[in-house]
């Protein structure tokens, strides 16, 4: 069998994936590192960095081999690739719209505590329509994974101290657990692409 008969869009939109998952994994990582007030420094970020970079270079290399394949795109699947980028953009921009309005509510409230936890709870809840979009079940879990781990933090302590270092606990916990779910999410595309590829 030839690698023609995979569609040259079902890989570009593996790396895709595998690019958004790394880069806002590593923004929860980021929400986590300054939420931990230097705990775990500098391994955190040392940590952080490695798997962004592995991340990254899978992303890459699926770039590269949807550019080395041959298969040129038939009508159909042109359109079927438009149509499921402009439901993508729909999904993607509510997703920041409801972002955005829980900032202000939150800050209007002026209860920002609880921004993070809903944000995790909106991009859970944004997975399940990629996961019908793009036929891939696995984003059901990164979805309802997100969603529990949001729902976890409303019950933990704003603040704590932890070997003699105060830190935010609820930024912590949902900033790196969520970056591990996303980064995990983005390992399984890569991998399951890359499985794909060899099969044929």
């Amino acid at each position: 069998m030839s690698i023609v008969k995979l569609p040259k869009a079902a890989v570009f939109g593996a790396a895709n994936g595998v690019m958004f998952m790394t880069f806002f994994g590593a923004l929860w990582a980021s929400i986590g590192i300054i939420g931990s007030h230097g705990l775990g420094d500098p391994w955190s970020l040392v940590l952080s960095g490695i798997v962004t970079l592995i991340l990254l270079s899978g992303a890459i290399s699926l770039f590269g081999k949807a550019r080395n394949m041959n298969h040129a795109a038939t009508p159909e699947e042109i359109e079927q690739r438009r149509n499921i980028n402009r439901k993508f953009g729909w999904v993607f921009g509510l997703e920041g719209l409801a972002i955005f309005i829980a900032s202000v509510i939150c800050n209007m409230i002026n209860y920002f505590e609880v921004f993070f936890p809903v944000m995790a709870i909106i991009v859970g809840i944004h997975f399940f329509p990629l996961a019908r979009l793009f036929r891939e079940n696995f984003y059901y879990g990164t979805g309802i994974t997100l969603c529990i781990l949001g729902v976890i933090t409303f019950f933990l302590p704003i603040n704590a101290t932890v070997n003699h270092v105060s830190l935010i606990a609820t930024s912590t916990f949902i900033g790196f657990s969520s970056a591990l779910t996303l980064w995990v999410t983005g390992l399984r595309i890569w991998t399951a692409m890359i499985k794909q590829l060899k099969q044929i």
